[in-house]
């Protein structure tokens, strides 16, 4: 082996090792987790949200009923889900919402029978009305708030969930209109990142970014936040995406929903290789492979792609 190839063998050791010092280094700095009933949730390897859709007008699937609420619990739990969302209010677009007493109802019906079907399994609401998330906590112990309206539709939630001191997943639900790409991202930023200011001086620490996908968001809005979905980690916060089965995809492949699978699958990959901590999906266990096969390839070194 002459000169030249001995120098380079060396530097691209060097460099490898560098790769994998670095990777090691960025995981330890942020391991983030959340405070769930008292307990920590270590977010350091990515988890699943299952979502239970208590309402018989939601986009994709719905479950009313003691025995189909009772199944999907039992079947998202066996196939992986770390968290269960429950919503019972459809927040679709073109869809009317219910008025908060019947919410209330669909709730405690669906948190019943949830609660009896697996007592110590960590909950989310899906909810925008504060009178509803502090039923939810304060009566059935759920754990965590997901407001899809990031505040908008109830002032009163903010400090709400503040006083109920439980995590609180922030989805951004504001319209932008702004054709180039780089000046919505810049408005994207300082949006959501006003709104965790406020969070975190009602004291809010489980604060967790939902970047909004399908929400007051065009068709190459939704492309653009993702090709750019690592810029979120400038908040230095937990990530949810929950994109599953969403028009952004069955439009753009010219499908629908119960097509969208496939689509859902790729979109779930390439948000857990730029940082995303938790997939809100209909899909558990497909999800649940995504996760998997994306942790075993971060295990494998970094190799140069040639050594002369």
């Amino acid at each position: 082996m002459d000169k030249k190839k001995i120098i380079f063998f060396w530097i691209s050791l060097a460099y490898l090792y560098l790769c994998a010092k670095f990777k090691c280094l960025v995981s330890k700095i942020v391991p983030y987790s959340i405070n769930v009933g008292g307990e920590l949730l270590s977010l350091e390897v990515p988890i699943v949200m299952g979502i239970l859709n208590a309402t018989p007008d939601s986009f994709y699937q719905h479950h009313e009923g003691t025995e189909a609420i009772a199944l999907r619990t039992r079947q998202m739990l066996e196939e992986g889900a770390t968290i269960l969302d429950i919503g019972a209010c459809s927040t679709r677009p073109g869809s009317s919402p219910i008025d908060e007493k019947e919410e209330m109802q669909r709730l405690r019906q669906s948190l019943h029978i949830v609660r009896q079907e697996a007592p110590n399994a960590i909950l989310s609401i899906d909810t925008f009305r504060a009178n509803v998330a502090k039923m939810c906590v304060e009566e059935y112990g759920v754990q965590m708030v997901n407001d899809i309206s990031g505040g908008e539709f109830d002032k009163k939630m903010f400090i709400t969930v503040a006083g109920l001191g439980v995590p609180y997943v922030l989805t951004h639900n504001a319209t932008i209109d702004e054709t180039d790409n780089a000046q919505f991202m810049a408005i994207f930023l300082r949006s959501i990142g006003s709104k965790v200011e406020e969070l975190h001086e009602l004291g809010m620490c489980d604060v967790i970014v939902d970047p909004g996908f399908g929400f007051s968001k065009t068709l190459n809005q939704n492309y653009v936040l993702m090709q750019n979905l690592e810029v979120l980690h400038e908040l230095d916060l937990p990530l949810l995406v929950g994109l599953s089965r969403k028009s952004m995809i069955y439009k753009l492949l010219d499908t629908n929903p119960e097509e969208a699978l496939n689509g859902s699958t790729a979109l779930h990959t390439i948000a857990l290789t730029k940082g995303a901590h938790i997939l809100r999906v209909h899909d558990v266990k497909e999800a649940t492979q995504c996760i998997k096969i994306v942790n075993k390839l971060n295990e494998c070194p970094i190799w140069a792609s040639k050594i002369w």
